[in-house]
């Protein structure tokens, strides 16, 4: 049942569950480019950037946001047209840079240069790297060795992703960049040289579309054959004394999705809980038991049609669908009930991320929600659940 709370200055909307109730409002609509698509989002403090399918990334000032009632500069353009590549597929910020996964096969690298740290616009973005690196292309295809085949009669060095790049991740040190390709490999990147340290070849039998990182160094990664996979570190005593390069392995295989697996998102205490989103709707959550057994705990019901998109704000799930439609969960594993959903895109959601605020209430959590979509729009929205 849906209700609406209306007061002088705003108005609200509730999702009435079993369990709670949470208010929620759209903020403010970001429009940019209206040609191109929202195709990733990341939050840095008081710094959104967005990434689109014509390949630039856009700054905005997310401390302003909540003063405006609707946003249609372009923001400032990180990237511009050097950005090039298509899509951008993915963000992540490592203190002072950014990296963008791009359509056209590259990881770029920009070095963000704070002149102002309180002006957004005195902010200078230099191309540092793009990867695999020249001297890392040109040390590996010298030898045979490192060529592997990627269709029938053409090869290319393994450093090499040889389609879109579909996700980024860092290390919990910033020391390692995870990166995963609809060419099915999970690439491994040294941050400080952005050296390729390992590669692993035909990691799934079709695209690869998400990855997650948990706290203890597992990755998770999600592929459109309907599979989830967990991969770990070997790290053997003989390897230590050798300081040889560290290697991942399979550790193990899930297959209760019955579509392809577009987003994975990690919570819960030690992050015991996966959160999967799939292509026919369903969002499975699974738990790692005492035993180190992941286990199928729940199945969130509720988007029409694909889930694209998942994050993981404070102890709230947000899942994304080509439904244009937004919804919050509440994260645990005994209470899967949907706290609110969130109408006003007018095409698929394809990213999210988000932020949890100071309500300056005790009886209230506040939550800060950015949900890019295919219309060409973010919107920002404001969550408020009750904690009693």
């Amino acid at each position: 049942m849906i209700r609406c709370h209306e007061t002088q200055e705003e108005q609200y909307c509730s999702l009435q569950t079993s369990s709670s109730q949470a208010l929620h409002r759209c903020i403010t609509t970001l429009v940019g480019n209206t040609s191109s698509y929202i195709s990733s989002l990341t939050l840095a403090g008081k710094r959104l950037y967005t990434g689109s399918n014509d390949g630039v990334v856009r700054l905005w000032d997310a401390s302003t946001l909540e003063t405006l009632a609707e946003a249609s500069s372009s923001g400032d353009i990180i990237t511009g047209e050097r950005g090039g590549g298509g899509a951008v597929k993915s963000l992540v910020i490592l203190s002072d840079k950014l990296f963008t996964a791009h359509q056209d096969q590259k990881i770029r690298v920009w070095k963000i240069n704070d002149v102002v740290e309180e002006e957004v616009g005195n902010k200078k973005y230099i191309h540092l790297a793009t990867l695999p690196t020249i001297s890392d292309r040109f040390a590996k295809c010298l030898m045979p060795k490192n060529q592997v085949e990627i269709r029938r009669h053409k090869k290319a060095s393994w450093v090499h992703h040889v389609d879109a790049v579909s996700g980024l991740v860092l290390s919990r040190d910033g020391t390692l960049l995870y990166s995963v390709s609809w060419d099915r490999t999970l690439k491994i990147w040294r941050t400080t040289d952005f050296k390729c340290l390992e590669s692993i070849t035909n990691a799934h039998d079709d695209a690869i579309n998400t990855l997650a990182l948990s706290e203890n160094g597992d990755i998770y990664t999600g592929s459109s054959d309907r599979r989830i996979k967990m991969w770990r570190e070997n790290i053997n005593e003989e390897k230590k004394k050798k300081k040889k390069k560290k290697k991942h392995s399979l550790v193990a295989t899930f297959s209760e999705h019955n579509s392809g697996v577009n987003a994975l998102a990690l919570s819960g205490f030690n992050e015991s809980l996966l959160h999967s989103g799939g292509s026919d709707g369903s969002i499975l959550v699974w738990k790692r038991e005492e035993s180190e057994d992941i286990v199928v705990v729940g199945m969130l019901r509720g988007h029409t049609e694909s889930v694209l998109c998942l994050a993981v704000v404070s102890d709230i799930l947000c899942s994304g669908s080509a439904d244009k439609t937004v919804r919050m969960w509440k994260c645990s594993s005994t209470d899967f009930s949907c706290l609110a959903m969130l109408e006003g895109h007018r095409g698929p959601v394809k990213c999210l991320t988000g932020a949890i605020r100071d309500s300056g209430k005790p009886s209230e959590a506040s939550y800060h929600i950015y949900s890019g979509g295919l219309d060409s729009q973010v919107k920002v929205w404001q969550i408020l659940v009750p904690t009693l």
